[in-house]
């Protein structure tokens, strides 16, 4: 019980102090401007007395960060931030988006379980302006340089490996960002010890893959089952001829994966009842298609961001694909699958 309370405290931690991090730090960036910030958690929580070692905890972590700042050029505060101004900027994480207005979407850590296991992960942040979803940001800490390395560390806990990958091979960690209508996205390298962020940078242009025959393509879905139906999209992908494994990934780097060309294929189709929230999918969607890909629902729509919380009035599921002649096959192919299917 004291480690599951432990685990439990660590990951709260670092949910709140993201979104103070980062609420702070676009408040400060953006001096002038009202900043809106849709996010899953809300300052209730963190208020309430019994979340007292919890809230002192955030406050260290989210300081600690912030005297960093300089690292990457920005400001850090000229003080340390107190309780109250720690508060103040998670409050700003209430935003419920929509259709007007300029909205910041915020998931601090998407993949718990993938953040828990030293897995893959993602800080995930968009900008949606009147209804439309103009840029993207992907923080993965633990994207490997090597595409074999990507579904490492899942199949650790399915199969004991035979070969751990050496050392000097386990690089990892980047930044993928990319602003709509540039036709391009960009990886950074994750900045380690005492370097400094300097531009130019050393940022690399991403291209998703220029595969578009289904039986070469590799394909992507989430690692639980509660949130995809695997038994489907396992069918789907036997019904186009899609030969290779599945890389089963936690969070939006599945989306990375796609835009970097080490996948081709992200399928996700979720049990009935189950509604897609925005900053689940907000700052993949734009990277993936600003590097050539494609992303839209089961129906061939592109995802609608206007509508609150939610990706309402979402077809069955999501499809995202390298190029838009594979995504034509994989639409195809839903249409001809789902009246046999069990969803």
């Amino acid at each position: 019980m004291m480690e599951r309370n432990s685990i439990s405290l660590f990951v709260n931690c670092n949910y709140w102090s993201v979104q103070a991090t980062v609420s702070w730090l676009l408040s400060e960036f953006l001096e002038g401007w009202s900043v809106s910030i849709v996010a899953e958690e809300d300052v209730q929580t963190l208020s309430k007395p019994e979340a007292a070692s919890l809230l002192s905890a955030v406050v260290n972590t989210v300081n600690e960060c912030l005297a960093e700042a300089p690292k990457y050029g920005l400001q850090c505060p000229k003080k340390v931030l107190g309780t109250s101004q720690i508060l103040e900027a998670i409050s700003r994480c209430n935003s419920t988006g929509g259709p007007t207005g300029r909205h910041w979407v915020l998931d601090p850590v998407d993949g718990t379980l993938g953040f828990v296991r030293g897995d893959q992960y993602a800080v995930a942040l968009g900008l949606i302006e009147d209804g439309k979803l103009v840029l993207g940001v992907l923080g993965c800490p633990n994207y490997p340089m090597r595409k074999e390395l990507l579904n490492y560390n899942h199949q650790c806990n399915q199969i004991k490996p035979t070969s751990p990958p050496s050392s000097d091979i386990w690089q990892k960690g980047c930044v993928m960002y990319a602003r709509r209508g540039t036709g391009q996205a960009w990886m950074q390298p994750l900045i380690h010890g005492d370097t400094k962020f300097e531009w130019p940078n050393s940022a690399t242009l991403l291209q998703a893959s220029p595969v578009d025959d289904p039986s070469l393509a590799t394909f992507c879905e989430p690692v639980e089952k509660a949130n995809s139906n695997h038994l489907f999209t396992e069918g789907l992908a036997n019904s186009i001829g899609l030969k290779n494994r599945p890389i089963r990934v936690h969070s939006m780097v599945k989306y990375a994966a796609i835009a970097r060309g080490d996948a081709e294929v992200y399928i996700k189709f979720a049990r009935s009842g189950y509604k897609e929230k925005i900053w689940d999918h907000a700052a993949g969607v734009v990277i993936v298609e600003e590097a050539g890909g494609v992303v839209t629902d089961a129906g061939g729509r592109p995802l609608d961001f206007s509508r609150g919380l939610y990706l309402e009035g979402l077809d069955r599921g999501i499809v995202a694909c390298s190029g838009p002649i594979l995504h034509d096959k994989i639409i195809g192919a839903v249409y001809a699958s789902w009246d046999s299917s069990n969803l």
